[in-house]
């Protein structure tokens, strides 16, 4: 979820269940697992790796961003209060240390930490499951789309979705997370 594992990387029981400390039985299980919810891919040899996704794939998963998160942070408007918004420009940050220490991991984690800091609000618990499920499956795309970006400071988005809880504007709440969450994933089909 976080960009660790670059698309395509192979991976083996063995080594999963040496790095994490289990058996293999518990690492075929989160293996089967992972694959079933799209966050891996299992060749027919059963070579298991970090899948590399399509510009087909990309962008079906950019539009169930967009339409997840829009309606989560939809829904969190009206619980948002100055607290939350305080700790949402505290990630945004942490985002821009990341950034200048040209960590993607960190990018991403913190990237995702803001996201679901603001979809908890939305008390939707299905909707942001679903929303984490594709951020599982695109994990490993958004690191390679970090390094095609090259970003120098925080995304301007989080500027305007900050600008726009504060206002309580849910049309420009709505736009901003729907430009945040699929500008970047554009640029991949590129």
């Amino acid at each position: 979820m976080h960009g660790e594992i670059t698309p395509g990387h192979p991976m083996t029981l063995r080594g999963l269940g040496d790095e994490y400390g289990v058996s293999m039985t518990p690492a075929r299980e989160a293996v089967r697992r992972l694959v079933a919810e799209g966050a891996l891919s299992m060749s027919q040899s059963g070579r298991v790796a970090t899948p590399e996704l399509s510009n087909e794939r990309i962008e079906e998963l950019a539009a169930l961003r967009a339409l997840i998160e829009v309606e989560l942070a939809s829904r969190a408007l009206p619980r948002a209060h100055m607290a939350l918004i305080e700790r949402l420009q505290r990630i945004n940050a942490l985002i821009a240390a990341a950034i200048d220490d040209h960590d993607a991991v960190t990018y991403i984690r913190t990237n995702l930490e803001f996201h679901r800091t603001l979809y908890l609000r939305a008390q939707a618990p299905a909707m942001l499951a679903m929303a984490e499920t594709v951020w599982l499956q695109l994990g490993p795309t958004m690191r390679k789309l970090y390094g095609r970006m090259q970003r120098k400071e925080p995304p301007l988005n989080h500027k305007l979705i900050l600008a726009a809880l504060k206002s309580g504007d849910e049309p420009s709440l709505r736009l901003a997370v729907r430009s945040d969450v699929t500008q970047g994933l554009k640029m991949l089909g590129n």
